[in-house]
Protein backbone atom coordinates (compact mmCIF):
# COMPACT_ATOMS: atom_id res chain seq x y z
CA UNK A 1 0.00 0.00 0.00
CA UNK A 2 1.23 3.71 -0.54
CA UNK A 3 2.87 5.45 2.52
CA UNK A 4 3.08 8.64 3.34
CA UNK A 5 4.89 10.81 6.04
CA UNK A 6 1.42 12.56 7.92
CA UNK A 7 3.73 15.96 7.11
CA UNK A 8 2.77 15.19 3.36
CA UNK A 9 -0.67 15.43 3.79
CA UNK A 10 -2.36 18.50 2.37
CA UNK A 11 -6.01 17.93 4.06
CA UNK A 12 -8.44 15.96 5.61
CA UNK A 13 -12.19 14.98 4.96
CA UNK A 14 -14.19 14.76 8.29
CA UNK A 15 -17.07 12.46 8.22
CA UNK A 16 -18.84 13.53 11.00
CA UNK A 17 -22.06 11.96 11.45
CA UNK A 18 -22.69 12.92 7.57
CA UNK A 19 -23.96 9.33 7.35
CA UNK A 20 -26.80 10.16 9.33
CA UNK A 21 -28.06 13.31 7.80
CA UNK A 22 -31.45 13.92 10.20
CA UNK A 23 -28.82 12.93 12.91
CA UNK A 24 -26.09 15.43 11.57
CA UNK A 25 -28.82 18.35 11.40
CA UNK A 26 -29.97 17.67 15.23
CA UNK A 27 -26.43 17.15 16.17
CA UNK A 28 -25.34 20.90 14.61
CA UNK A 29 -28.44 22.62 16.21
CA UNK A 30 -27.50 21.13 19.59
CA UNK A 31 -23.42 21.72 19.07
CA UNK A 32 -24.27 25.58 18.02
CA UNK A 33 -26.84 26.39 21.11
CA UNK A 34 -24.38 24.13 23.84
CA UNK A 35 -21.27 26.35 21.83
CA UNK A 36 -22.64 29.84 22.44
CA UNK A 37 -24.20 28.53 25.88
CA UNK A 38 -20.27 27.57 27.10
CA UNK A 39 -19.00 31.02 25.29
CA UNK A 40 -22.04 33.41 27.31
CA UNK A 41 -21.26 31.30 30.46
CA UNK A 42 -17.96 31.19 30.59
CA UNK A 43 -17.40 35.10 29.61
CA UNK A 44 -19.90 36.58 32.30
CA UNK A 45 -17.77 34.37 34.95
CA UNK A 46 -14.30 35.54 33.90
CA UNK A 47 -15.74 39.38 33.80
CA UNK A 48 -17.15 38.66 37.12
CA UNK A 49 -14.10 37.56 38.62
CA UNK A 50 -12.32 39.99 37.31
CA UNK A 51 -14.58 43.21 37.83
CA UNK A 52 -16.11 41.97 41.55
CA UNK A 53 -13.61 42.71 44.29
CA UNK A 54 -15.31 40.22 46.81
CA UNK A 55 -14.44 37.25 43.87
CA UNK A 56 -10.48 37.88 43.97
CA UNK A 57 -9.97 34.83 45.89
CA UNK A 58 -8.12 31.45 45.08
CA UNK A 59 -10.82 29.39 44.26
CA UNK A 60 -12.45 31.78 41.60
CA UNK A 61 -8.83 32.64 40.29
CA UNK A 62 -8.65 28.65 39.62
CA UNK A 63 -12.55 28.98 38.53
CA UNK A 64 -11.69 31.42 35.68
CA UNK A 65 -8.67 29.18 34.30
CA UNK A 66 -11.14 26.55 34.34
CA UNK A 67 -13.75 28.59 31.88
CA UNK A 68 -11.11 30.29 29.90
CA UNK A 69 -10.03 26.77 29.13
CA UNK A 70 -13.97 25.42 28.51
CA UNK A 71 -13.79 28.01 25.41
CA UNK A 72 -10.60 27.39 23.91
CA UNK A 73 -11.54 23.58 24.13
CA UNK A 74 -14.67 23.86 22.71
CA UNK A 75 -14.07 26.85 20.25
CA UNK A 76 -11.26 24.39 19.02
CA UNK A 77 -13.83 21.52 18.99
CA UNK A 78 -16.74 22.69 17.51
CA UNK A 79 -15.71 25.76 15.39
CA UNK A 80 -14.66 24.11 12.41
CA UNK A 81 -17.09 21.49 12.82
CA UNK A 82 -20.16 24.05 12.54
CA UNK A 83 -17.93 25.78 9.83
CA UNK A 84 -17.43 22.38 7.41
CA UNK A 85 -21.80 21.90 8.20
CA UNK A 86 -22.43 25.24 7.02
CA UNK A 87 -20.46 25.56 4.21
CA UNK A 88 -20.92 21.74 2.98
CA UNK A 89 -17.15 21.00 3.03
CA UNK A 90 -15.92 18.65 5.42
CA UNK A 91 -12.38 19.34 4.83
CA UNK A 92 -9.65 20.53 7.22
CA UNK A 93 -6.03 21.45 6.30
CA UNK A 94 -3.25 19.46 8.06
CA UNK A 95 -2.30 22.83 9.72
CA UNK A 96 -5.09 23.07 10.79
CA UNK A 97 -6.23 19.16 11.79
CA UNK A 98 -2.67 20.05 13.52
CA UNK A 99 -4.03 22.61 15.41
CA UNK A 100 -6.66 21.47 16.32
CA UNK A 101 -5.45 18.23 17.47
CA UNK A 102 -3.12 20.07 19.87
CA UNK A 103 -5.27 22.36 21.22
CA UNK A 104 -8.33 20.40 22.39
CA UNK A 105 -5.90 17.94 23.77
CA UNK A 106 -3.77 20.51 25.56
CA UNK A 107 -6.88 21.75 27.06
CA UNK A 108 -8.34 18.89 28.17
CA UNK A 109 -4.94 17.74 29.51
CA UNK A 110 -4.46 20.86 31.25
CA UNK A 111 -7.96 20.81 32.78
CA UNK A 112 -7.27 17.22 34.44
CA UNK A 113 -4.07 18.86 36.02
CA UNK A 114 -6.56 22.21 37.39
CA UNK A 115 -8.83 20.18 39.04
CA UNK A 116 -6.93 18.21 40.89
CA UNK A 117 -5.18 22.08 42.33
CA UNK A 118 -8.42 22.85 42.85
CA UNK A 119 -9.43 20.11 45.14
CA UNK A 120 -6.06 20.81 46.65
CA UNK A 121 -7.39 24.14 47.03
CA UNK A 122 -10.40 23.50 48.62
CA UNK A 123 -8.25 20.87 51.11
CA UNK A 124 -6.39 24.18 52.24
CA UNK A 125 -9.53 25.96 52.58
CA UNK A 126 -11.63 23.58 54.85
CA UNK A 127 -8.95 21.72 56.87
CA UNK A 128 -6.60 24.83 57.66
CA UNK A 129 -8.44 28.03 57.23
CA UNK A 130 -6.64 29.82 59.36
CA UNK A 131 -3.27 29.38 57.25
CA UNK A 132 -5.13 29.16 53.93
CA UNK A 133 -4.42 32.92 53.22
CA UNK A 134 -0.56 32.01 53.61
CA UNK A 135 -0.70 28.90 51.94
CA UNK A 136 -2.52 29.93 49.34
CA UNK A 137 -1.50 32.97 48.33
CA UNK A 138 -1.06 35.53 45.06
CA UNK A 139 2.27 33.97 44.04
CA UNK A 140 1.98 30.32 45.08
CA UNK A 141 -2.34 30.37 42.93
CA UNK A 142 -0.34 31.98 39.80
CA UNK A 143 2.50 29.11 40.01
CA UNK A 144 -0.06 26.44 40.00
CA UNK A 145 -2.21 27.86 37.52
CA UNK A 146 1.10 27.92 35.09
CA UNK A 147 2.01 24.62 36.36
CA UNK A 148 -0.94 23.50 35.65
CA UNK A 149 -1.05 24.85 31.88
CA UNK A 150 2.86 23.67 31.37
CA UNK A 151 2.19 20.51 32.26
CA UNK A 152 -0.78 19.99 29.90
CA UNK A 153 0.78 21.78 27.04
CA UNK A 154 4.00 20.18 27.07
CA UNK A 155 2.55 16.47 27.19
CA UNK A 156 0.51 16.99 24.24
CA UNK A 157 3.36 18.23 22.63
CA UNK A 158 5.20 14.95 23.03
CA UNK A 159 1.86 13.23 22.25
CA UNK A 160 0.85 15.43 18.76
CA UNK A 161 4.99 15.19 17.58
CA UNK A 162 5.04 11.86 17.56
CA UNK A 163 1.51 11.34 16.12
CA UNK A 164 2.27 13.49 12.59
CA UNK A 165 5.86 11.41 12.59
CA UNK A 166 3.67 8.34 11.49
CA UNK A 167 3.18 7.52 7.94
CA UNK A 168 -0.22 7.17 6.38
CA UNK A 169 -1.83 4.47 4.05
CA UNK A 170 -3.25 6.52 1.35
CA UNK A 171 -6.30 7.53 3.54
CA UNK A 172 -7.10 10.84 4.71
CA UNK A 173 -10.45 10.38 5.55
CA UNK A 174 -11.56 10.70 9.35
CA UNK A 175 -14.17 8.95 10.82
CA UNK A 176 -14.89 11.92 13.30
CA UNK A 177 -16.15 15.91 13.38
CA UNK A 178 -12.86 16.79 14.81
CA UNK A 179 -9.30 16.09 14.14
CA UNK A 180 -9.36 14.09 17.22
CA UNK A 181 -6.05 11.86 18.37
CA UNK A 182 -7.58 8.45 18.64
CA UNK A 183 -8.95 9.01 15.00
CA UNK A 184 -6.14 10.03 13.42
CA UNK A 185 -4.31 7.17 14.73
CA UNK A 186 -6.76 4.70 12.90
CA UNK A 187 -5.05 5.92 9.34
CA UNK A 188 -1.72 5.19 10.34
CA UNK A 189 -0.66 1.80 8.86
CA UNK A 190 2.67 1.17 10.89
CA UNK A 191 3.27 -0.02 14.03
CA UNK A 192 1.90 2.48 16.39
CA UNK A 193 2.72 0.62 19.80
CA UNK A 194 5.44 2.79 21.01
CA UNK A 195 3.14 6.18 20.52
CA UNK A 196 0.04 4.01 22.42
CA UNK A 197 2.78 3.21 24.89
CA UNK A 198 3.79 6.70 25.12
CA UNK A 199 -0.02 8.29 25.39
CA UNK A 200 -1.06 5.64 28.00
CA UNK A 201 2.01 6.84 29.85
CA UNK A 202 1.04 10.23 29.81
CA UNK A 203 -2.80 9.66 29.77
CA UNK A 204 -2.20 7.37 33.33
CA UNK A 205 0.02 10.57 34.35
CA UNK A 206 -2.81 13.08 33.19
CA UNK A 207 -6.13 10.87 34.45
CA UNK A 208 -5.64 8.48 37.17
CA UNK A 209 -2.81 10.21 39.41
CA UNK A 210 -4.84 13.90 39.21
CA UNK A 211 -7.82 11.44 40.49
CA UNK A 212 -6.08 10.04 43.25
CA UNK A 213 -4.83 13.28 44.24
CA UNK A 214 -8.57 14.23 44.47
CA UNK A 215 -9.95 11.82 46.17
CA UNK A 216 -7.10 12.00 49.19
CA UNK A 217 -8.03 15.68 49.32
CA UNK A 218 -11.59 14.94 49.13
CA UNK A 219 -11.08 12.28 51.84
CA UNK A 220 -9.36 14.70 53.99
CA UNK A 221 -12.12 17.07 53.81
CA UNK A 222 -15.35 14.44 54.30
CA UNK A 223 -12.97 13.78 57.62
CA UNK A 224 -12.67 17.20 58.56
CA UNK A 225 -16.66 18.28 57.93
CA UNK A 226 -17.94 15.48 59.70
CA UNK A 227 -16.01 16.65 62.89
CA UNK A 228 -17.53 20.14 62.50
CA UNK A 229 -20.52 20.31 65.05
CA UNK A 230 -22.43 23.22 63.71
CA UNK A 231 -25.11 22.17 60.78
CA UNK A 232 -24.63 25.45 59.12
CA UNK A 233 -20.81 24.53 59.28
CA UNK A 234 -21.30 21.75 57.38
CA UNK A 235 -24.15 22.39 54.60
CA UNK A 236 -21.37 25.21 53.50
CA UNK A 237 -18.38 23.27 53.92
CA UNK A 238 -20.54 20.54 51.63
CA UNK A 239 -21.59 23.12 49.06
CA UNK A 240 -18.15 24.59 48.48
CA UNK A 241 -17.13 21.20 47.34
CA UNK A 242 -20.60 20.07 45.61
CA UNK A 243 -19.60 22.19 42.58
CA UNK A 244 -16.29 21.12 42.12
CA UNK A 245 -16.87 17.29 42.81
CA UNK A 246 -19.96 17.77 39.62
CA UNK A 247 -17.39 18.88 37.25
CA UNK A 248 -14.66 16.35 38.24
CA UNK A 249 -17.35 13.19 37.91
CA UNK A 250 -18.76 14.95 34.68
CA UNK A 251 -15.24 15.17 33.16
CA UNK A 252 -13.34 12.63 34.40
CA UNK A 253 -16.20 10.41 33.61
CA UNK A 254 -16.12 10.94 29.94
CA UNK A 255 -12.46 11.22 29.80
CA UNK A 256 -11.98 7.74 31.26
CA UNK A 257 -14.63 6.06 28.89
CA UNK A 258 -12.59 7.37 26.04
CA UNK A 259 -9.61 7.21 27.15
CA UNK A 260 -9.16 4.26 29.22
CA UNK A 261 -11.81 1.99 27.69
CA UNK A 262 -10.96 -1.80 26.85
CA UNK A 263 -9.40 -2.81 23.31
CA UNK A 264 -12.27 -4.85 22.18
CA UNK A 265 -14.71 -1.74 22.42
CA UNK A 266 -13.21 -0.45 19.15
CA UNK A 267 -16.66 2.18 18.16
CA UNK A 268 -15.74 5.22 16.66
CA UNK A 269 -19.85 5.95 16.36
CA UNK A 270 -19.92 6.01 20.08
CA UNK A 271 -16.69 7.52 20.36
CA UNK A 272 -18.09 10.61 18.50
CA UNK A 273 -21.23 11.09 21.08
CA UNK A 274 -19.08 10.63 23.77
CA UNK A 275 -16.64 13.32 22.29
CA UNK A 276 -19.76 15.45 21.71
CA UNK A 277 -20.02 15.42 26.13
CA UNK A 278 -16.30 15.21 26.84
CA UNK A 279 -16.21 18.81 24.05
CA UNK A 280 -19.41 20.18 24.52
CA UNK A 281 -21.85 19.36 27.50
CA UNK A 282 -19.07 19.47 30.25
CA UNK A 283 -17.87 23.23 29.15
CA UNK A 284 -21.36 24.03 28.90
CA UNK A 285 -22.03 22.89 32.40
CA UNK A 286 -19.18 24.46 34.63
CA UNK A 287 -20.47 28.16 34.60
CA UNK A 288 -23.91 26.69 35.55
CA UNK A 289 -23.05 24.31 38.39
CA UNK A 290 -20.15 26.73 39.91
CA UNK A 291 -22.88 29.38 40.23
CA UNK A 292 -26.06 27.47 40.52
CA UNK A 293 -25.68 27.67 44.67
CA UNK A 294 -22.95 30.21 45.13
CA UNK A 295 -24.33 33.32 46.82
CA UNK A 296 -21.30 35.20 45.71
CA UNK A 297 -21.35 34.67 42.31
CA UNK A 298 -25.07 34.98 42.39
CA UNK A 299 -24.60 38.49 44.25
CA UNK A 300 -21.48 39.55 41.90
CA UNK A 301 -23.89 38.87 38.66
CA UNK A 302 -26.79 40.83 39.99
CA UNK A 303 -24.31 43.57 40.92
CA UNK A 304 -22.80 43.58 37.35
CA UNK A 305 -26.56 43.72 35.94
CA UNK A 306 -27.22 46.85 38.02
CA UNK A 307 -24.49 48.91 36.71
CA UNK A 308 -25.88 47.69 33.03
CA UNK A 309 -29.02 49.56 32.27
CA UNK A 310 -29.99 46.73 29.80
CA UNK A 311 -29.35 44.94 33.31
CA UNK A 312 -31.77 46.83 35.22
CA UNK A 313 -34.51 46.59 32.86
CA UNK A 314 -33.70 42.47 33.24
CA UNK A 315 -33.71 42.08 36.69
CA UNK A 316 -37.27 44.47 36.83
CA UNK A 317 -38.76 42.52 34.24
CA UNK A 318 -38.01 39.27 35.98
CA UNK A 319 -39.19 40.75 39.23
CA UNK A 320 -42.67 41.79 37.58
CA UNK A 321 -42.87 38.41 36.22
CA UNK A 322 -42.09 36.85 39.32
CA UNK A 323 -44.54 39.12 41.05
CA UNK A 324 -47.46 38.39 38.38
CA UNK A 325 -47.15 34.91 38.96
CA UNK A 326 -47.92 35.27 42.72
CA UNK A 327 -51.63 34.38 43.93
Amino acid sequence: MFQANLTYVTHFFLLGFSHYPKVEVIVFVLCLLMYLITLLGNIILISITILDSHLHKPMYFFLSNLSFLDIWYTSSAFTPMLANFVSGEYTISFLGCAAQMYFSLAMGSTECVLLSMMAYDRYVAICNPLRYPIIMNKRVCVQIAAGSWVTGCLTTLVETVYVLQLSLCGNNTINHFACEILAVLKLVCVDTSMVELIMLVITIFLLPMPMLLICISYAFILSNILRISSVDGRSKAFSTCAAHLTVVVLFYGTALSMYLKPSAVDSQEIDKFIALVYGGLTPMLNPIIYSLRNKEVKAAVKKLLIRNPFGTVLISALNNIGASTLP
